[in-house]
């Protein structure tokens, strides 16, 4: 059986990089931008332990961005 992949979208101060990925693949893009704000598919924000329990076979497009941060 094939592995669910995932289209992840990483954005970054350059813009942003997609790629397919399995969750394995996904929950590690996430750890290697702690900080980093998570959304799935419905564009909700989504914690890392929220993502590692989704069903990848429905939870639509990742995207990883950098955290907003407030104030001069």
């Amino acid at each position: 059986m094939t592995e669910i992949k995932t289209l992840v979208q990483i954005a970054d101060q350059n813009g942003h990089t997609s790629a397919m990925m399995t969750r394995e693949e996904t929950l590690e893009a996430v750890a290697e931008n702690s900080g980093a704000w998570v959304f799935n598919g419905e564009g909700q924000m989504v914690q890392p332990a929220q993502l590692a329990e989704a069903d990848f076979g429905t939870i639509g497009t990742v995207r990883i961005v950098p955290g907003l941060v407030g104030g001069l």
